[in-house]
């Protein structure tokens, strides 16, 4: 997309913007009326009218959204589709209410409300979405935005992407590089908007806070995609891909379809900082204004490394929070919490290294005294005698980490994924592969030396992953004369991982108990350890049996 760029929190130039983007860059734009606040029903449609510079149509037989006039420019539609739940809802009540300087429009389709909410002067739509159970799929809003209008030279575009390499959502350019719907880069806590800008105007869709969601932080899921007819901006209800929680439901929202100058839309809208008192009479279905909700605070954590973020979460099985810990102290304060039992955990990065539970009342805060992170709970506090890595919850640092985010692994941008590493080279984690396939660079070797002293002894090898696909994992081989066993698979999601852009699963540790009599005892000799994934799943290539690698190291 052309229009203001920014640099998101990978560095590179973007359109999706995080939370640590400057916030509130461009006042919403067109707060003066250009014309009469108010509603219309054309027979078809209920047609609103914000009074500033947005008109939007409902259509009355299903609530998709039809029309979408900013400045007197259509940007609803590409292919043909509207704007809608899923991929449409069939015939529902649609029903239209003005109370003051709101206008309500409320869908319902069996057990599904959703809402569109519009505010006189502001150039925004608020949208809820109660998915009360599962007799009815809506696991995502997708706006449908027309060709055309915005520059189609995204990281995600399909227009240059025409070869299916793999399923119909992973595609390949002639030169090599890869393009797909599910390459979103960001986690849901790094961005709060997602969209595009050019030509004076900004076109974005700002998240809900997804307590009713699931995944967590750190999760990634579809945010957008282009092609050449057009391009789709997604709030995602639930996204089942590599998912490591059970779907939650009740309402979710209000999430932003907002219209700019070309600027990012108000921090006031932000998942956060958000308040609807507006929003409280109007008889939303689940709706929990703020005088029914709570906080939990922490006068700090102790036992953190101050070399890694920390981030509190909070999860039940009915909603989830979260919020970063001070990097001074671990002070932290998530609020707007809705009442109930919740986990609490301490994440350094993304490796869970707490929990305990709290209890949330509403309107009360629960206090917590400082938290003590116990030394054993951190993997990187044991003692080692060589490490590949660092115990963060994540692949970072080790190769092709970065770009596994954004491309496909058969992308021409990734470095070979075959390659031994040698202890004490200096670029152990960067030589060593983010991923391990059956199919595609089993039995990569790390060599290593030992003193007499440590070569006398048996040690612990761990090797720590953040996710696998068809139950890969490790067994390994040291001097081709000891072979471990092959551990039993800890429980992950059952969906591809590795190619759509997320490593993100369970946390697993896998240790081993080598004897002294695996160890070469000649002076100076290099050992060998030899990492096979083995599953009994999977089919080639890249879609063989793999996993995702956190850290591995040799204990002392």
């Amino acid at each position: 997309m052309s229009g203001t760029a920014s640099t998101g929190p990978l560095g590179r130039r973007a359109f999706v913007l995080g939370a640590a983007a400057a916030a509130g860059t461009a006042a919403l734009a067109g707060t003066a009326s250009a014309a009469a606040f108010g509603w219309s029903d054309d027979g078809t449609h209920y047609v609103v009218d914000t009074g500033a510079q947005l008109v939007f149509k409902v259509r009355k037989s299903n609530g998709d959204l039809s029309s979408l006039v900013y400045r007197g420019v259509e940007y609803q539609g590409y292919g043909g589709m509207n704007s809608h739940i899923e991929s449409g809802l069939g015939s529902s009540n649609v029903t239209i209410s003005q109370s003051g300087s709101t206008i309500l429009v409320s869908v319902t389709y069996g057990t599904l409300k959703h809402y569109y909410a519009a505010r006189s002067g502001e150039n925004n739509i608020y949208l809820w979405t109660n998915k009360a159970d599962t007799s009815v799929s809506a696991t995502r809003f997708i706006l449908r935005v027309k060709a055309g209008l915005f520059r189609n030279d995204e990281p995600d575009s399909y227009t240059y992407a025409p070869t299916a390499i793999e399923a119909s959502d992973v595609f390949a350019k002639s030169d090599g590089q890869t393009r797909s719907k599910h390459y979103s880069r960001l986690r849901v806590m790094d961005y709060n908007y997602i969209g595009w800008s050019s030509g004076g105007v900004g076109l974005w869709i700002v998240r809900s806070n997804h307590e009713k969601a699931s995944g967590g932080p750190f999760y990634r899921s579809l945010l957008r995609h282009q092609s050449a007819d057009g391009g789709g901006l997604y709030e995602i209800l639930y996204y089942g891909q590599n998912q490591t929680e059970a779907q939650r439901f009740g309402l979710q929202g209000p999430y932003v379809i907002a219209l700019t100058d070309g600027g990012a839309p108000s921090s006031a809208l932000f998942p956060g900082t958000l308040t609807t008192p507006w929003a409280d009479s109007l008889g939303l279905s689940g709706y929990v204004g703020a005088s029914g909700r709570g906080r939990v605070a922490g006068v700090g954590i102790t036992g953190r490394n101050p070399a890694h973020p920390y981030t509190v979460g909070l999860a039940s099985p009915t909603a989830q929070y979260w919020g970063p810990a001070r990097a001074s102290d671990g002070w932290f304060s998530i609020g707007g919490v809705l009442p109930g039992t919740y986990t609490l955990t301490v994440f350094k990065d993304e490796l869970a290294v707490y929990t305990t539970s709290v209890t949330v009342t509403a309107g009360g805060t629960t206090t917590l005294n400082t938290i003590a992170i116990p030394s054993s709970n951190d993997p990187s506090n044991a003692s080692a005698i060589w490490r590949i890595g660092d115990w963060n919850g994540t692949p970072k640092g080790f190769k092709n980490a970065d770009l596994m985010t954004y491309a496909h692994p058969s992308d021409v941008r990734a470095a070979p994924w075959t390659g031994n590493v040698v202890i004490g080279s200096g670029a152990e984690t960067s030589a060593f592969p983010c991923y391990l396939w059956k199919d595609v660079n089993s039995g990569i070797v790390v060599h290593f030396r030992l003193t007499a002293a440590q070569a006398a002894a048996a040690h612990t090898l761990r090797i720590g992953v953040t996710t696998a696909y068809a139950n890969g994992r490790p067994q390994v081989v040291v001097n081709d004369t000891w072979t471990s066993a092959i551990p039993s698979p800890p429980a992950q999601p059952n969906t591809r991982s590795l190619t759509n852009g997320s490593y993100r699963g369970n946390n697993h540790v896998f240790s081993y108990s080598v004897p002294a009599s695996a160890w070469r005892t000649d002076p100076g000799a290099y050992n060998t350890l030899r990492i096979n994934v083995v599953s009994g799943s999977g089919t080639t290539a890249y879609l063989s049996a793999g996993t995702s690698i956190d850290a591995i190291d040799l204990l002392a």
